[in-house]
């Protein structure tokens, strides 16, 4: 994952309004889960949706990646940050509301880990609760067959970085990224390969009612992947 890119994880995805997409997610959870209080953030990298979230909830944050952690401490140091990986973090107390954004639960690669994630984080929602998934592409709609360029232009920072979209194997898709970084210092050069499972819309539709929970999708939220959500019972089993 993000091994070797993690000092440059904000300046890579410049482009990202997150004041927008908080906006949105308070919007849905205040029509669906009117008075939560409580949010946890699954994967919350550098913690820049938490940094907006903060203003609506009392927010907390976990990543399996310390460097991204490091960040995130260091931008909001008030808010609790957890290192923990999204299959079986055990946080022992419940929130009225789980995130994981940004396709982070395409990490997980195989539809048994993504019943897993999905049901672990289902499990620190209070009863009522409420989960909400960003989804990364369907098996139907990733792209093959093309390559792909971003780029920063800070005054101390150049970046480009790029990667081509081979078709994946076992619905698992590898992209080696390769970036080339300059700052006044010099200039350097690295690669990272990220693994993502392709899922299926009926696939995760299974893996919230697995987890006990009414589903809901809208296509179109958020940066563009859709989002899904659920609503725990308010008698947990």
């Amino acid at each position: 994952m993000f091994t070797k890119s993690a000092r440059f994880y904000d300046a890579l995805y410049h482009f990202k309004d997150y004041a927008k997409a908080a906006r949105q997610l308070h919007q849905l959870i205040q029509r669906d889960k009117p008075g939560a209080r409580t949010l946890l953030d699954v994967a919350c990298a550098t913690g820049k949706h938490l940094e907006y979230l903060r203003e609506y909830y009392d927010v907390e944050g976990l990543d399996l990646n310390p460097e991204l952690l490091e960040i995130a401490r260091k931008r909001c140091p008030e808010i609790p940050f957890h290192s923990g990986n999204m299959l079986d973090f055990k946080l022992g107390y419940e929130f009225d509301v789980v995130t994981c954004l940004f396709s982070s639960i395409a990490y997980v690669k195989t539809v048994e880990n993504l019943n897993k994630a999905v049901a672990n984080m289902a499990s620190h929602l209070e009863p009522g609760g409420m989960l909400i998934i960003e989804p990364f592409l369907w098996p139907e709609n990733y792209w093959t067959g093309t390559i792909t360029a971003n780029f920063v232009d800070q005054p101390q920072l150049k970046i480009a970085w790029m990667y081509t979209s081979e078709p994946p194997k076992d619905r698992i898709a590898a992209v080696d990224i390769h970036y080339l970084v300059g700052t006044p210092e010099g200039v350097d050069q690295f690669n990272e390969l990220h693994e993502f499972g392709l899922f299926t819309h009926h696939e995760y539709l299974s893996a919230f009612r697995k987890a006990g929970m009414d589903v809901h999708h809208d296509p179109e939220s958020l940066f563009k992947r859709g989002v899904y959500w659920g609503v725990m019972s308010k008698s947990k089993m």
